[in-house]
Parts: C-alpha cells; structure tokens; sequence
C-alpha cells in the first residue's frame, strides 16, 4: 500500500467533514466506501476484525469509521489527529 486508504460510508455523518480536513491538509487516499459493494465491505471487516485499535470502538457499538489507514498501517480515526500531509 503506497498511499493511505479512506474507508468510509457515505451514509456516516462524520464522513464528510472527514474527507473535507483530509483535503484541506492534501493528503490523498483510495476511497473505499464500505455501503457501495459487498467488496468494499468484506475488504473493511478483515482489517476491522484484525486490528486492536478497533477494539475499544467495537466495546461501544461504534463500526470505526471513517478510518485512514496509512502506509507504515496505523490507522487515524479522528479529525485532530490527522497528519498536516502523508
């Protein structure tokens, strides 16, 4: 993975302002919207399913998203927490 990876849903409300700081700050991504395919959705649930920083997040009832995974793999859920550029 070269370049950092959204997953998202369009139906989210955080998605949005997600996406608005993300390219404010110039950072691109591959898009994954995790409601447009079975695919996308499959392709989320194995990284949710196999990575501790969902864990707290599953505890609360929450999907986790949106979500950046980046290159070196951590993932970025909140808006103050993105880097100024990847």
């Amino acid at each position: 993975m070269n370049q950092p990876v959204l997953f998202f849903s369009e139906l989210c409300p955080d998605t949005a302002p997600f996406v608005a700081a993300l390219n404010a700050r110039g950072i691109g991504y591959e898009a994954v919207n995790i409601t447009a395919s079975i695919k996308n959705l499959k392709r989320f649930l194995a990284l949710r399913d196999s990575h501790t920083a969902f864990d707290a997040r599953k505890a609360q009832g929450a999907i986790g998203i949106p979500v950046l995974q980046l290159a070196d793999d951590s993932l970025v859920f909140r808006i103050e927490d993105l880097p100024p550029m990847v």
